[in-house]
C-alpha cells in the first residue's frame, strides 16, 4: 500500500513553537462545543420569539436560521473531528465522551475510518477518495447536486438509503415489519434524540419548532455546505500526490463563510494534513507561522469558495 508522506514538525517549527501548537487545552475545545449549542439554541429563541416583532411575516425569520443552525450543525461535526484526533480535551475520557454525546457522535467508528483518509491522503488507498475523484464537473452538475442537498434528497438517501433499499430488494411475501423494526433499531439514536426534541418543544407550545429550526437546517443546508467542504480540502488534488503540502487545500474564509459555511477552522485543510494532531483553534496559528517561514506558497490554497468551487465546476 502507497502510504502518503508524512511531515515532520522539526522540519518547519522550533520545540517551542510546535509544543505551543499541538498543546491540548482543557477549555478551549469545551467553549467551542458550548459556543455551538449557544449559538443554535439563541437562534431558536430568535426565531420563537419572532413574531412578536415582525408580525405575521415572522415566517421569514426560518430562512436565515436554517444556515446558522446548519453552520452550527456541521460545526460540531467538525468537533467531533477534533475529538476522532483526540485533540478536543487532553484526558481520552473526556475527549470521547464530548465528541460522541455534545457534538455529532461516532467517534469510534469515524475515528478508525478518517485515520485510514490520513495515512493514504489522496493515494488509491484514500476511503475519501472517491468525493475528489469525479472533479472538475460541468456547472449543471454541480447545480443539481445543490438542488438535491437544498431539496432534502442528500439527506433522505443518507439517512434512509439502507432502509429504502432493503424494502427495494424485499423478496415476494416477505415481511415489512421485521426490515422497519431492524432499521428502527439501526437509527435508534437518531429516532430518540428527535424524539424528544418534538416532545420537548411541543410540551412547550411550539411542535413546529424542532422541524423547522433542526431537521430542516440539517436536511437542507448542512448537506450543502458538508459537498462545499468536501470539494474546497480535496477536489481537483492529483491522484498519487507525492508532496505533502498539497495533500488536501487551504481555502480563505471571511467572516461571513466562517460563519456559514466554515466553522471552527475547518478551512485550514491543507494545516490539518500537515499536522494532523493540532487542535482546530490552534491551525490558524500554525498557517501564519508557515507564512512568516515562507511555506505557505508551496502548500495548496484557495482566495475564497467562490473561487474553489467555480473552479471544481469548470468542466465544459
Amino acid at each position: 500500500m502507497a502510504v502518503a508522506q508524512r511531515v515532520d514538525p522539526k522540519s518547519y517549527f522550533t520545540a517551542d513553537e510546535w509544543r505551543r501548537l499541538a498543546a491540548r487545552s482543557s477549555w478551549r475545545g469545551l467553549a467551542l462545543v458550548a459556543h455551538g449549542w449557544a449559538v443554535i439554541g439563541l437562534t431558536m429563541a430568535a426565531v420563537i420569539l419572532s413574531p412578536a416583532l415582525l408580525g405575521p411575516a415572522w415566517p421569514i425569520a426560518i430562512l436565515p436560521a436554517v444556515a446558522i443552525i446548519g453552520g452550527r450543525q456541521l460545526g460540531l461535526s467538525i468537533l467531533m473531528h477534533d475529538a476522532a484526533h483526540g485533540a478536543l480535551h487532553p484526558n481520552p475520557a473526556v475527549n470521547d465522551f464530548v465528541g460522541e454525546w455534545l457534538c455529532s457522535g461516532g467517534v469510534a467508528r469515524y475515528r478508525k475510518y478518517h485515520l485510514q483518509h490520513h495515512k493514504f491522503a489522496q493515494q488509491v488507498e484514500d476511503p475519501d477518495l472517491s468525493l475528489s475523484a469525479p472533479f472538475p464537473i460541468t456547472r449543471q452538475s454541480l447545480r443539481r447536486k445543490i438542488i438535491r442537498d437544498l431539496t432534502g434528497q442528500t439527506w433522505v438517501k443518507e439517512r434512509f438509503g439502507v432502509a429504502i433499499a432493503r424494502l427495494k430488494a424485499r423478496k415476494s411475501g416477505e415481511p415489512v415489519l421485521p426490515i422497519l423494526t431492524g432499521e428502527a433499531w439501526r437509527l435508534r439514536r437518531w429516532l430518540i434524540f428527535n424524539g424528544l426534541g418534538i416532545a420537548a418543544f411541543s410540551l412547550a407550545g411550539f411542535w413546529w419548532a424542532w422541524f423547522a429550526l433542526w431537521l430542516l437546517p440539517r436536511a437542507t443546508w448542512f448537506q450543502m455546505i458538508t459537498r462545499f467542504r468536501n470539494i474546497a480540502e480535496h477536489a481537483l488534488v492529483a491522484k498519487d500526490e507525492p508532496d505533502p503540502l498539497r495533500h488536501a487545500r487551504t481555502t480563505h474564509a471571511n467572516l461571513v463563510e466562517r460563519a456559514l459555511l466554515a466553522p471552527y477552522y475547518v478551512n485550514y485543510h491543507c494545516e490539518h494534513h500537515m499536522f494532523m494532531h493540532v487542535p482546530c483553534w490552534a491551525l490558524p496559528r500554525t498557517h501564519r507561522l508557515l507564512n512568516d517561514k515562507g511555506v505557505v506558497p508551496r502548500m495548496l490554497t484557495a482566495p475564497g469558495y467562490v473561487a474553489v468551487l467555480s473552479a471544481a465546476a469548470a468542466r465544459a
